[in-house]
C-alpha cells in the first residue's frame, strides 16, 4: 500500500471544492471531520498503530442512513480494512456522506495531514448542477455505464448515478478505478456487478467527450442533457 500524499490530497480537495461549493463548504466539511476523528482515535488508538475494526454500531448507522443510497467496497479494500464511516450523525446534505479505508484514520484522507495511510475514501453526495471547467485537467470516461470525470492527475474520480454523485479519492488512478469497479450500495441492496443506475440530471461536464460518452449523455433519462441544453441555448439567447 501507498501512502495519500497530503500535498496531492489537498489539491485535489480544493479542486473538488470549487467546483462544487466555491471552497467554503469543504473547509466547514475538514472541520467536521477533524471533529469527529478526535473520537474515533481516541477509541481505536489509532493515532500510533492499527485501528480497532469498526464497532458494529457505526456501521448500522451508516447502513440504515434513510435520505439517499450512500457507496462503499464492502468491509475492505486490497487488503485495507474499512476505517470509519460518516452515517447519519452531523450529517450536512451539503458535503454527502463517507466511508474511509486504511491502516489509520486520524487524517480523514484528504481533509487532513500526518503521515497516516489512507488508501481509499469514498464520498456519496446529492448532486447540485455545477460545471467541471474549475477541476483543473480531467478527462471524461464512462465507468459502468454512467458518465464520470476523472481529475487530479487521474487519482479522483466523480461518478455520476442516480441523484448522486460518488466522489473516489485514491492515491493512484488504478486504484481509484478498481474501486469504481467494486462500488456497491452500503444501505440498499445492489451488487458490484453490472451498471450503476444513470443520472436523472445532466452532469456538467467539462472538456471533449469521446463517442462513448456523448453516447451514453445522450441517452439520459428523460433526455437530460437535451432538455438542458435547450435551457442554456434559451438564456444565452435572452442576453
Amino acid at each position: 500500500m501507498t501512502s495519500m500524499r497530503t500535498t496531492t490530497s489537498t489539491r485535489g480537495l480544493r479542486q473538488r471544492a470549487r467546483a462544487h461549493t466555491n471552497g467554503l463548504r469543504r473547509a466547514a466539511r475538514a472541520g467536521l471531520a477533524l471533529a469527529v476523528l478526535c473520537a474515533a482515535a481516541a477509541l481505536s488508538g489509532c493515532a500510533t498503530g492499527h485501528p480497532q475494526p469498526i464497532g458494529a454500531a457505526a456501521l448500522a448507522e451508516a447502513q440504515t442512513f434513510p435520505y439517499y443510497k450512500i457507496y462503499w467496497v464492502g468491509r475492505s479494500f486490497v487488503g485495507e480494512s474499512l476505517a470509519a464511516v460518516d452515517g447519519q450523525k452531523g450529517y450536512n446534505p451539503s458535503l454527502g456522506d463517507s466511508v474511509y479505508y486504511g491502516d489509520c484514520v486520524h487524517s480523514k484522507g484528504v481533509f487532513g495531514g500526518g503521515s497516516c495511510l489512507l488508501p481509499l475514501q469514498v464520498t456519496t453526495v446529492i448532486y447540485r448542477l455545477h460545471s467541471n471547467a474549475t477541476l483543473g485537467s480531467q478527462r471524461n470516461i464512462v465507468v459502468r455505464g454512467v458518465p464520470a470525470t476523472v481529475y487530479d492527475e487521474g487519482r479522483s474520480i466523480e461518478i455520476y448515478s442516480g441523484r448522486v454523485a460518488i466522489d473516489i479519492f485514491s492515491d493512484t488512478f488504478s486504484q481509484a478505478l478498481r474501486a469504481a469497479m467494486e462500488l456497491l450500495p452500503l444501505n440498499a441492496p445492489g451488487s458490484a456487478s453490472g451498471n450503476l443506475p444513470p443520472p436523472v440530471y445532466c452532469p456538467g461536464l467539462s472538456g471533449p467527450m469521446d463517442a462513448q460518452v456523448k453516447r451514453v449523455m445522450d441517452r439520459l433519462p428523460g433526455r437530460a442533457c437535451q432538455h438542458a441544453n435547450a435551457a442554456i441555448a434559451f438564456a444565452k439567447s435572452l442576453s
